[in-house]
């Protein structure tokens, strides 16, 4: 059973069927997605050389726009722990320049909840919170958060944090997925967002009648 069906139980079979074949990741399987992200935003310019420096972790990046190429791939392996993770690959293209938002989740099973490391090597850790919309949509929320120094994780002060939020959807009209992420910090305000669509043949065919 896939670690999100884990952490959402029955509530997993609310979710549009798209969205189901999307996050029924089994050991050894892969969603793949190609799409087009309408905007990318961020928040005040003279956080841009920190983007930039979290470029370096495939963490965020300087670059904003708009009907930015994008692909994802999530992978579902065994990581070094011997437990169930999903890789997360995010690609932005700008023109030649490639730029990443990358992850790997797993499972808290006494706290259940989802266990996010972000970049490479992993340089900001994330507790996630998952939930289902009326309209079949999956909503997360980051919750606490520690930066990763080596051997250390040492928690984020609140007023330091980068809070994101997520809404997935599927456009059947469309007949694509739909997402929307926005990261805020509660000084700043909003840091980082991008939303769009994305489509894979995979799961279409599957769901389709």
């Amino acid at each position: 059973m896939t670690i999100y069906k884990r952490v959402l139980g029955d509530e997993f079979h609310r979710l549009h069927p798209a969205l189901q074949r999307r996050y029924e990741l089994l050991d050894g399987s892969r969603f793949e997605g190609e799409g087009v992200m309408r905007t990318i935003e961020g928040g005040p310019k003279w956080l841009l050389p920190l983007f930039s420096l979290g470029a370096r972790w495939k963490l965020l990046f300087p670059e904003r726009g708009e009907n930015i190429p994008f692909t994802i791939r999530n992978t579902c392996r065994i990581g070094n722990d011997g437990q169930e993770e999903i890789y997360w690959e995010r690609i932005f293209y700008f023109g030649k320049k490639k730029r990443y938002f990358n992850a790997v989740m797993s499972l808290d099973q006494k706290r259940n909840r989802i266990k996010d490391y972000l970049g490479e090597p992993p340089i900001v850790y994330s507790d996630l919170s998952f939930s289902i919309s009326r309209d079949g949509g999956l909503h997360i929320t980051s919750e606490q958060q520690r930066l990763i120094l080596g051997k250390m994780e040492i928690p984020i002060p609140k007023p330091f944090q980068g809070l994101a939020t997520v809404s997935e959807t599927f456009n059947e009209e469309h007949q694509a997925f739909e997402i929307k992420v926005v990261v805020k910090n509660p000084l700043i305000g909003r840091l980082f967002s991008y939303e769009g669509e994305f489509t894979s043949d995979d799961i279409l065919d599957s769901w389709l009648p």
